[in-house]
């Protein structure tokens, strides 16, 4: 930034500090974390991207009150499963999560349910069992790989009917 004009300027009129040269290159996407001009990796396991997916853990906190766990279920690994679930709905929508991810996340798995099906408590206690647990990646995915892009582009009333119907028919089991 300049110096305002009342400001006395050096008696030397020497500079005291000037800019390094210009590098030849400078501002490509060379660094690691820069995608520009090379595509974004997909495939099985690498997950969904897309921005400021940790919010999803946040908007946990809206669904603490009502959620309906059976004995035996862990609200982190109800939360761990459900947020990459809702992450990978964001992600098609190229947004960050929103309340409603999270909301079709929970209704898929029956965890708004106050009576759900005996069958779907069985399977997701087996399948959320500690998957809160940093390690336990690829079972998050494989609870986030059960449930189709054609399943989650829906809103989340026809997801609610749909799950009133059969939970099997939105789920790959």
């Amino acid at each position: 930034m300049a110096a305002p004009e009342f400001v006395p300027s050096a008696p030397t009129g020497q500079k005291h500090y000037t800019s390094p040269p210009q590098r030849a290159g400078a501002g490509s996407a060379a660094r690691p974390g820069e995608t520009f001009g090379s595509p974004v990796q997909s495939g099985g396991r690498l997950g969904a991207q897309g921005p400021d997916q940790g919010f999803a853990l946040t908007l946990t906190k809206v669904f603490k009150n009502k959620l309906e766990l059976m004995p035996g279920e862990y609200i982190g690994d109800v939360n761990s499963g459900c947020v990459g679930v809702a992450t990978k709905r964001a992600s098609l929508f190229h947004r960050a999560p929103v309340v409603h991810d999270l909301r079709i996340a929970y209704t898929l798995f029956g965890f708004l349910d106050e009576k759900p099906a005996k069958d779907l408590v069985t399977f997701r206690k087996e399948a959320f069992a500690e998957v809160h647990y940093s390690f336990h990646y690829f079972e998050r995915r494989a609870i986030a790989d059960l449930v189709s892009d054609e399943v989650l582009a829906q809103t989340p009333d026809q997801v609610a009917s749909r799950y009133n119907a059969d939970w099997r028919d939105q789920l790959g089991v």
